[in-house]
């Protein structure tokens, strides 16, 4: 009898819940369920509505019941550094504040007045950026101590709705190394920092791994959704779960192409050497205590912006037809600014920085998108050249999975600037990776190494070959 699975996938602007089950040694997936997600001004602060995603979660496991299907379990992913704070109630002392509030501006030249830069990368290996969870905690003890002092439990979002779920609180591994808090080495939270940083280490729980099946649903929900079932602990950082669909093979660049575009390779260990720190590379965790070597890029989030501020006249596929038919048209920014983190108007900031630096300046939609694509397109050739100078060696391919591997524009663009072959797919990867460490905690799959050659013979990957000789700049 088929085990049924459910990957509850959340990004930045939408989530959804996809059934995946092995039929005939393949997996199978398909939608249950899909639903919106937007940050929201409440106050002060930019947030999350996590109690609205935890009823779409809800209604998206009804849907179960209607297709008269019993799942065995239920993994949730997200996207990393944001968090919750209990009180000794189990009650939550703010509002689920986003990583794009600015409440943590210049905090991280703060923190590095009290713990050396170099140093906060050797021990924990992550990639420097203003919004990581440590800056995030800094500001509150620096603005709000109150809050911090009452805090009782640090649970990331995936770790919260999983609580939610279950009633068990737990800090999962991937999602964990994220906040610039866990030593790259010994792999648990590095208390030491947290004493210097004047931060309660009493609050973290102790780090669970993937595939660590955490329990069964609350009996009041078991009563409201008709089944229980286990819930389990994928990668819950959600590239933590796409990587797992990348083959391991060492000529391969994956880039986890959404809202961010997250380039990088698989590794056994850490990288902490001077040239990743002034590149600013991360070494997140992945499944198996590897290591995801990789960078945060902007990524699709500026096309998004660009859609709503046209107040969604294009469509996706429609913007990249109009880039399309820009021509020649050519303007690169920078996609990493800052500034392009959460503008009051995308197009708008596109433009000053083109004005600034004394470029072409886009004025229609097409010349607009053009601009994204060619830029983000200049950025992962630029992360390519800081990977390969790390690693002294040549890669030969670049897989884009996730949503963006179906821009055929941005493919092509990418492997003519790139002058490399590129692979587009598997296009699920995140809910896939989450489906197969489900299917190996309950023993479906066996390994790593087996859940990949399934994922393999499953999904569909595209080939894009280099065309022509594109310039960076």
């Amino acid at each position: 009898m088929n085990k049924y699975s459910i990957a509850v996938d959340i990004g930045a602007s939408s989530g959804r819940l996809m059934l995946g089950h092995r039929e005939n040694g393949q997996l199978q997936l398909s939608e249950l369920y899909r639903f919106e997600n937007q940050i929201v001004q409440k106050g002060n602060h930019f947030c999350w509505e996590l109690d609205r995603l935890f009823d779409e979660i809800k209604t998206g496991l009804k849907k179960c019941r209607e297709l008269g299907i019993q799942p065995d379990s239920i993994g949730i992913d997200t996207w990393a550094v944001d968090f919750v704070l209990l009180d000794e109630n189990d009650q939550p002392l703010t509002e689920a504040v986003s990583y794009r509030d600015p409440r943590t501006d210049g905090m991280m030249e703060e923190v590095f007045e009290l713990i050396s830069k170099e140093r906060l990368y050797l021990e924990t290996g992550i990639q420097f950026q203003k919004f990581n969870t440590i800056y995030q905690l800094y500001s509150l003890k620096k603005n709000h101590p109150d809050i911090l002092a009452k805090a009782k439990s640090f649970l990331m979002i995936p770790d919260y709705l999983n609580f939610l779920l279950t009633g068990k609180k737990s800090n999962e591994y991937t999602n964990a190394t994220s906040t610039q808090l866990v030593n790259a080495f010994t792999k648990k939270w590095d208390y030491e920092l947290l004493d210097i940083l004047g931060i309660n280490k009493d609050m973290f729980h102790e780090i669970q791994m993937p595939k660590t099946i955490l329990g069964n649903l609350k009996e009041e929900l078991v009563t409201e959704l008709g089944f229980d079932m286990n819930v389990i602990l994928p990668a819950t950082h959600d590239t933590g779960s796409a990587v797992i669909s990348v083959p391991e093979e060492e000529s391969t660049i994956y880039i986890s192409s959404g809202t961010w575009s997250l380039m990088g390779t698989e590794n056994h260990f850490p990288i902490c050497v001077t040239k990743a720190l002034d590149y600013n590379f991360t070494n997140e965790g992945g499944i198996d205590y590897r290591f995801r070597f990789l960078k945060n890029i902007m990524g699709l989030w500026m096309i998004q912006e660009v859609k709503r501020n046209y107040n969604h006249e294009y469509s996706f596929a429609r913007l990249v037809e109009l880039a399309e038919e820009a021509g020649d048209f050519r303007a690169i920014v920078n996609v990493n600014d800052d500034r392009f983190l959460k503008p009051d108007n995308m197009i708008q900031e596109i433009m000053n920085y083109c004005i600034e630096t004394g470029q072409s300046v886009p004025s229609t939609p097409g010349e607009v998108a053009k601009c994204v694509y060619d830029s983000l397109a200049a950025s992962y050739k630029e992360t390519i050249g800081e990977i390969e100078s790390i690693f002294e060696k040549s890669f030969d391919k670049i897989n884009v999975i996730g949503g963006g591997c179906q821009n055929e524009m941005l493919n092509q663009l990418v492997a003519d600037v790139t002058n490399k072959e590129v692979l587009a797919g598997p296009i699920e990867a995140t809910a896939i990776g989450n489906i197969v460490a489900q299917l190996m905690a309950l023993g479906e799959i066996t390994d790593l190494e087996e859940a990949r050659s399934v994922i393999k013979q499953s999904f569909e990957v595209k080939k894009y070959e280099p065309i022509k000789s594109v310039a960076n700049s």
